[in-house]
């Protein structure tokens, strides 16, 4: 290491660590990270739920899958548009994509997923096994 770096490194020792890992980077900096999009886990009694946020998407973009006890949800929407003019023509391409994957608990049946796509938001219902929902208490009688 150079003196010159070493010097920097000492004055300075985190000021690169602080621009990229800050809460503030500017959005130009988290392209990647905004590309898949946010998501909402729920459990209650009965189900596990699932609400990813894709606005602008169709629901036949989606592909839902289940293999060995892993959720997987993914995407892919391919836009394209020409404008012609007598002047010049114009083509623009879009590609977006996200693959987000998710391990079921024991609890979950992985036989019974719906899902669903309404305003923006795609909605996937896990129910619980039988077994795995909470019972009732049973009151015995003594005789």
């Amino acid at each position: 290491m150079s003196l010159i770096n070493y010097n920097f490194r000492r004055r300075f020792p985190s000021m690169l660590e602080d621009f990229f890992t800050n809460a503030d980077t500017p959005d130009f900096l988290r392209l990647a990270e905004d590309r898949v999009p946010r998501v909402n886990i729920a459990e209650d009694e009965d189900k596990f739920a699932i609400e990813v946020a894709a606005p602008g998407m169709q629901k036949d973009d989606f592909s839902i899958e289940l293999d060995n006890e892993v959720l997987s949800i993914s995407s892919e929407a391919k836009q394209e548009s020409e404008t012609k003019d007598d002047r010049y023509t114009r083509k623009e391409f879009s590609y977006t994509s996200f693959k987000r994957s998710f391990t079921l608990p024991q609890s979950a049946d992985g036989e019974k997923i719906e899902a669903k796509y309404e305003d923006g938001i795609l909605y996937v219902h896990i129910p619980k096994r039988e077994e795995a929902k909470p019972k009732q208490p049973k009151r015995i009688n003594v005789g």
